[in-house]
């Protein structure tokens, strides 16, 4: 098998278990994933506009107006006009928010922890180099 199959093949096994993991841990709670992936982000940055959370989220400015009007309603997150221009909103976490955060988060770290068991010290850094260059590249 060529080493680009045999890399798909990888990504793919390693994408259906992930994402199998988090729809378990997000069906225990009334969010959807989209909800919750919005949470981990403001949880992690305390408070952004709607541009830069769509940006970090990688949807468009009006997928995240929905999924924050769904936060609001649920009493995630609540929206703050800013005093230099009104019309530019502020995305914070109320504390149910900051709880769903602490809580989701904390499943997160568990998942690196069980991945980097599996991992040798120098192998773990090299992983987290290759993310770090992946992710840098966007895609």
């Amino acid at each position: 098998m060529e080493l680009r199959d045999e890399l798909t093949s990888e990504l793919l096994h390693f994408y259906n278990g992930f994402a199998s993991w988090e729809s378990s841990v997000i069906r225990s709670s009334d969010l959807t994933v989209s909800e919750a992936h919005a949470i981990e982000v403001l949880g992690q940055h305390e408070q952004m506009n709607m541009k830069n959370l769509a940006r970090k989220l990688g949807v468009t400015t009006g997928t995240v107006t929905v999924t924050v009007d769904r936060l609001e309603k649920k009493e995630y997150a609540r929206r703050g006009s800013t005093r230099e221009d009104r019309r530019v909103y502020l995305i914070s976490l109320t504390e149910r928010g900051q709880q769903a955060f602490a809580e989701h988060h904390q499943y997160h770290l568990r998942l690196t922890e069980h991945l980097l068991a599996s991992l040798p010290e120098d192998e773990a850094a090299q992983l987290l180099k290759i993310l770090q260059k992946i992710n840098g590249e966007g895609f």
